[in-house]
């Protein structure tokens, strides 16, 4: 009997993926009758579906049966290769705001500015207006930080002398030997603090995404103002919350098996850059 009876439900396409769906690491070739058995087809509408999977590459006959072949990883892979950054990311950065209550982004490098590509926002009366899109200069950031730290010196030096795009003035502006040693400190303890760096009351830490290779593709932080969030707060509740995180994002970006281009993943158009720290008495969309 079929499953569904609506008219656009096709039940030889359902049962084309239950063959499919029989194999398992436990059994990795199957007879046709162990098939049957499996998905309670009749025998001969399994032999008709084996056949036309073999046809197509799908599966091939083994010594005692029927096998999957790589071909297979096609069906997955499609998913895969369809997912950016911000799918595998956003569970993770959903969960750290639920626990932080406390907005968190992710960025990436653009020549000596950062560009956030994702964004998990939380409603308060005191926000800060940060939009996918928006650069700031890296150095001022505690995203930018763990950036340039992951950066070989040569490549290093050839990121910060490319001219910033964000059209702001950060309250820090280090010469190259305070940034040098900022940006130590950075690669020895893995994570980076800027408090009250880019502009009053913006305080953050952030910490770096990598890939299967090692690679930090990426940063992700936490943001909150300085009015509402002390430094140890921030430093002794939040950051532990956000090394989890990142090391989450990490290992399902890994699993993944490709470098992300999540600049080309961004959502909107890039914004122009504001420090913008507003005031409401009406909650901000999440969104924001």
């Amino acid at each position: 009997m079929a499953r569904d009876a609506r008219p656009d439900f096709i039940e030889a396409l359902a049962r084309g993926l239950d063959v499919l769906r029989c194999f398992q690491p436990g059994r990795p070739v199957m007879t046709l009758s162990e098939i049957a058995g499996a998905t309670g087809l009749a025998r001969p509408t399994v032999r008709r579906i084996l056949l036309t999977l073999e046809d197509l590459g799908y599966v091939r006959c083994a010594e005692r049966g029927f096998a999957l072949t790589p071909r297979v990883l096609e069906l997955g892979m499609a998913y895969v290769n369809s997912l950016s950054m911000w799918d595998v990311a956003r569970p993770h950065m959903q969960h750290l705001v639920a626990q932080t209550n406390e907005s968190t982004s992710m960025a990436q490098l653009d020549g000596s500015d950062i560009v956030y590509v994702t964004r998990v926002a939380v409603p308060k009366i005191i926000t800060l207006s940060v939009t996918i899109g928006t650069r700031f200069p890296a150095p001022a950031t505690s995203m930018g930080k763990v950036l340039l730290a992951a950066l070989p010196e040569d490549e290093l030096d050839r990121v910060l002398a490319q001219p910033g795009r964000s059209g702001i003035t950060p309250r820090w502006q280090p010469d190259r030997a305070a940034l040098d040693a900022s940006l130590r400190e950075v690669r020895a303890r893995g994570w980076a603090l800027a408090d009250e760096d880019l502009a009053p009351g913006i305080r953050s830490v952030a910490t770096g995404v990598r890939d299967g290779q090692g690679r930090v593709v990426a940063a992700v932080n936490v943001t909150v103002h300085a009015a509402e969030t002390s430094l140890r707060t921030l430093t002794e509740e939040h950051l532990p919350r956000l090394l989890c995180a990142a090391a989450d994002i990490s290992q399902d970006w890994a699993l993944l098996g490709s470098v992300p281009s999540v600049l080309q993943d961004a959502r909107v158009e890039p914004a122009a850059a504001t420090v913008t720290v507003t005031v409401t008495a009406e909650p901000v969309n999440a969104g924001n």
